[in-house]
């Protein structure tokens, strides 16, 4: 297949490419190297893809660029489009929402047009567990997704949902839509909580613990990348949960980095404004119709992704 995958030099975004390229597809890359976080660090990630074999990048911002790129998907008519660029982030959306309003909303009507006036097929967006707001001690199923949400983050996430509904009816694509629960692991964002918490390990910091009642539903990169490929690759359409079907509460999560760094030291303070208290994916219609199947435990995810921060990340500290 040809495919085309916007943010592909972010963390889920090279770890996909690898996998498309070691599968043989023909990959085209399109990245900003926006600042939400470090573009060097971007830049190491698309190398680390570039090890696996051809792939072509392009520099462009699905706002900015708009009409060198329209000429891009024409000419390289792709049989699919994976829709991974967003500016991420529930606490920051709280500073800058209007830039959430342009990069999360506006680049992806941007990117649904350009998919379907080029003859694009089949369109992959990459949405979040965020989009099911603050849910009771039960695991969230699609259909759960009301629109009652508490961040502008998940409220711009849940609107392009329907912009990507409205475009697939448009444009006759076939639409998949993955809700993706708390992904980690190698090349992980660095605000995200657990490359955090082993940064500040590793640095000898406490790590600040932002209320001990929260719990996440951590879900491991390779499984995430195994659920979005057999999406790309499987006849089906739909919206899905993507996470591991186990919610883990912070007192685990400080239990496991505690097994691999055994003086940590905690700072509790109170919930931050925006945050869920708990997600935790129904993982039922992923495993029924995708053949999506999480394989990589809690323990397991995070040796290894300690192990790979001693590795590779060492010198920043």
């Amino acid at each position: 297949m040809k495919i085309i995958v916007t943010g592909g030099a972010g963390f889920i975004g090279s770890h996909l490419s690898r996998k498309l390229i070691e599968e043989k597809h023909e990959l085209l890359i399109i990245d900003s190297l926006h600042p939400y976080y470090s573009p060097e660090r971007k830049k190491r990630q698309l190398s680390f893809v570039q090890e696996t074999g051809p792939v072509t990048f392009v520099k462009k911002d699905l706002l900015a660029d708009e009409d060198e790129l329209k000429s891009l998907f024409h000419s390289f008519k792709a049989d699919c489009v994976v829709h991974l660029a967003a500016i991420p982030g529930v606490s920051h959306s709280l500073s800058v929402p209007n830039e959430y309003v342009d990069y999360d909303i506006k680049a992806t009507i941007n990117t649904l047009r350009m998919a379907g006036e080029s003859g694009t097929k089949k369109f992959i967006f990459a949405s979040s567990s965020s989009v099911y707001g603050n849910t009771k001690q039960a695991p969230s199923m699609e259909e759960d997704a009301k629109g009652e949400v508490v961040s502008p983050y998940a409220a711009a996430k849940f609107s392009a949902e329907s912009f990507c509904k409205a475009y697939a009816s448009i444009y006759d694509l076939d639409l998949t839509i993955l809700r993706f629960f708390t992904v980690y692991g190698p090349w992980g964002r660095p605000d995200m909580a657990i490359y955090s918490f082993i940064s500040k390990l590793m640095a000898d910091e406490e790590i600040p613990i932002f209320g001990m009642e929260n719990k996440r539903d951590y879900t491991y990169i390779d499984d995430i990348v195994d659920g979005t490929y057999k999406a790309i690759v499987k006849d089906v359409t739909g919206t899905f949960n993507l996470g591991n079907g186990k919610p883990v509460s912070m007192e685990r999560l400080v239990e496991e980095l505690k097994s691999h760094f055994p003086s940590l030291r905690l700072q509790v303070t109170d919930r931050r404004l925006g945050d869920v208290t708990s997600t935790w994916a129904d993982i039922g219609e992923a495993k029924k119709l995708l053949g999506y199947n999480p394989s990589i435990t809690f323990a397991e995810g995070i040796r290894r992704t300690v192990q790979w921060m001693k590795e590779h990340e060492q010198n920043s500290f």
